[in-house]
């Protein structure tokens, strides 16, 4: 089982990520729909930045006894979840709308790489399970 877990551990994180790319997806989206709406604010959606925050902190880790309580240390890998945020800092056109269309693009486009990447790999884990099974009679 240790062969296992080295070899697909990683899946629930690409599950995580194939997850955040989904839901920053649908945030660009929404941005570019409402990119005339006055007074609009941007979506954003973080995951990447929080994964990284969470693999580098310490192994210390305290014990939460209430789903609402902060995470001391490191968070175990089913609780790190995207976050969609509202961007208020950037800045406005007169009407109060953030959105600029042409980051917005950009953003999908990167955001289509990322999914496609995160996909393969994850098919990559299931072909190589898939070998295994198969040979392994």
């Amino acid at each position: 089982m240790d062969i296992f877990n080295k070899s697909f551990g990683n899946i629930n994180v690409l599950k995580k990520s194939l997850d955040a790319s989904w839901m920053r997806d649908e945030a660009i989206s929404n941005n570019i729909a409402n990119a005339n709406t006055p007074k609009y604010k941007r979506n954003m959606v973080q995951f990447e930045s929080i994964l990284k925050e969470n693999l580098a902190t310490s192994s210390i880790q305290g014990a939460r006894t209430h789903e609402k309580h902060l995470f001391i240390g490191k968070q175990n890998i089913e609780d790190i979840k995207p976050m969609k945020t509202k961007d208020l800092n950037s800045k406005y056109r007169k009407d109060g709308n953030n959105v600029d269309v042409d980051v917005e693009m950009a953003e999908l486009a990167k955001n289509t790489i990322r999914f496609n990447m995160v996909s393969q790999r994850i098919n990559s884990n299931f072909k190589k399970l898939k070998m295994i099974i198969k040979d392994g009679r």
